[in-house]
Parts: structure tokens; C-alpha cells; sequence
């Protein structure tokens, strides 16, 4: 069975998030942010980190500053929520199948992306759009394949 898709990104200033993410309603979701990440000001690093860890962001806010900002990412752990729903720790595969979260994206060393998502038709969107968007090593995870013990990246 599918859990998701992963990828690879480049190690590079952009707005990548945005790119990743732009196929689903991302303002239909409240978003736990955590990680490290920074935005980039006249093409240089600031100091200002694009999220705060165990941060709860409302997903047009959250839409709005991945997609006007520029910004380097080293780690981060997003999950998004359905609103109304409870939003609460996710730590493993087993949490998130029971809980209200619909998707996990991770990213690792500035480049190694992995997404869960619940939605088998969204998995299929995010798998073609990662080629779309020219990403490399693009694949399904599965049930067989999948090797990460904990939905985080730290």
C-alpha cells in the first residue's frame, strides 16, 4: 500500500515548499511547523527563521509566506490538520494513521524530502507534480519500502 512519496530537492535558496506543496488547498488546513529554516533577504541567509518549532499556523498564512518569500531549508517537519480538528503530536507512522493529521512532510539535510499523506489520489498529485517539478529520485513509499521509524527528522 502507498504511505506517500519522497524526492530530492536541490540544496539551494528557493521557495520550495511552495513548489512541493502547491497542488493541495493549503489554506483548507492549520499547519504544525517545526525545524530550521531561513529566509533569504537580497539573495543573502537572514537570521529570521521561516517557522517557529511547534508553531500551529493558519493555512493562508501559511501559503502566503511560502509563496512570496524566498528562503533556505536545512530541516523541517510540517503537518497538516483539518480545522476543526485536534492538532496534536505525531511522532510515528502508527500516530498518524490515528490521528486527525492528512499529511506529513518532512525534509532532511537540506535536500531529502519524504511525505505521508492519507489520501491516496493526493499521493498520486504529489508524486507527478515532484516530476513535474523536475525533483530527483522520485518515488513511492510503501508499506515495503518505507524504513523510517519515526515521522521526524530529528
Amino acid at each position: 500500500m502507498k504511505r506517500g512519496v519522497s524526492f530530492q530537492i536541490p540544496n539551494e535558496y528557493g521557495n520550495y515548499l511552495w513548489r512541493i506543496l502547491q497542488p493541495l488547498e493549503i489554506a483548507n488546513y492549520m499547519w504544525q511547523t517545526s525545524g530550521e529554516s531561513y529566509f533569504v533577504v537580497d539573495g543573502e541567509l537572514d537570521n529570521e527563521e521561516l517557522f517557529n518549532d511547534y508553531a500551529i499556523v493558519e493555512g493562508t498564512d501559511f501559503a502566503n509566506r511560502l509563496k512570496t518569500n524566498q528562503y533556505y531549508i536545512i530541516f523541517v517537519e510540517l503537518k497538516a490538520f483539518p480545522f476543526g480538528k485536534t492538532v496534536n503530536e505525531v511522532q510515528t507512522y502508527e500516530e498518524f494513521v490515528d490521528s486527525d493529521c492528512e499529511l506529513v512532510l518532512l525534509i532532511a539535510d537540506n535536500s531529502y524530502v519524504s511525505i505521508y499523506c492519507k489520501n491516496k489520489n493526493t499521493i498520486e498529485i504529489l508524486y507527478f507534480n515532484a516530476l513535474n517539478n523536475d525533483f530527483e529520485e522520485v518515488l513511492f513509499i510503501t508499506d515495503e519500502n518505507d524504513t523510517r521509524t519515526g515521522l521526524t527528522v530529528w
